[in-house]
């Protein structure tokens, strides 16, 4: 159960240097979101990889002893504009197909969030059948597609998240578990309740894990943070994550870099005290 981190945490930077920049930080493995956090190449549209570009990443992360243990792909998977839609998933399939280069096992997102909240059945149904055709390409190339139920997307709660993955039924289909995400100014005084549920319905399908915190600020609004600094039961969420997926990679969002190792302290701690209870 080792403690990765988010590239772009680092800026936008040319790989070679970002992997450097995360070896000397101390963590052995990313997510790594091309177009957020690679300034060389322009990974703004589909067309830009080839296996030529994919290795030579991937050795300039493996050279430092660091893995790439999740490709993020922060795109609208539901777009009501059908070509963008369009783009969109072409943008994750090219991900999807060079993965295996970069020697990662997972491309993952969130659904996509709609100004205001306003979802429809119509959205619904496009979002089902964008994450069928992912799938596919995932079975292709032997890869997952890994999803994040995150409050306020279309995909907001573990249940949302649990009967999408009932519509689409392929095994290369896995979920990215983010309690932070799925807390909100109305549920955060039920958080165990909420991971515990969680964990119930989605634990089996949990192939990578996030870590982020939440805090309640005076004016009551829910604000995010590194772990450690929030009200977060990091207790609970490490002791199920070991006994659902014992050793499935952590991925620290929100820390700044002066944060980092004190953040990433605070969680293998933990971590340490749920292992040694067993």
């Amino acid at each position: 159960m080792s403690v990765g981190v988010l590239a772009h945490l680092f800026g936008s930077l040319p790989y070679r240097q970002l992997a450097e920049t995360t070896a000397a930080a101390g963590f052995s493995h990313v997510q790594l979101a091309l177009w957020k956090a690679v300034s060389d190449v322009d990974f703004s549209k589909a067309g830009t990889f080839s296996p030529g570009l994919a290795q030579d990443m991937g050795d300039a992360f493996r050279q430092h002893g660091v893995s790439v243990s999740v490709l993020g792909c922060y795109v609208h998977l539901f777009h009501r504009d059908e070509e963008i839609r369009r783009e969109n998933i072409e943008r994750f399939k090219e991900l999807l197909r060079y993965a295996p280069q970069l020697g990662c096992r997972i491309v993952a997102a969130e659904s996509g969030v709609n100004p205001g909240g306003d979802y429809t059945y119509e959205d619904w149904s496009a979002m089902r059948d964008t994450l069928s055709e992912l799938a596919e390409e995932a079975e292709k190339w032997g890869v997952f597609v890994g999803m994040e139920a995150a409050d306020g997307h279309l995909i907001g709660s573990a249940d949302s998240l649990h009967q999408l993955l009932s519509e689409v039924p392929s095994t290369n289909v896995g979920v990215v578990i983010d309690p932070g995400n799925l807390l909100n100014e109305s549920n955060i005084h039920a958080q165990d309740e909420v991971i515990e549920h969680a964990f119930e319905l989605l634990g089996s399908r949990i192939i990578a894990g996030h870590a982020k915190d939440r805090l309640l600020s005076e004016d009551g609004s829910l604000v995010t943070v590194p772990a450690g600094l929030g009200i977060m039961n990091y207790e609970l969420y490490l002791k199920r994550l070991h006994e659902y997926k014992p050793h499935v990679q952590i991925i620290m969002e929100e820390a700044k870099p002066e944060q980092m190792q004190a953040s990433k302290a605070y969680i293998e701690q933990i971590r340490e005290q749920v292992m040694q209870r067993g």
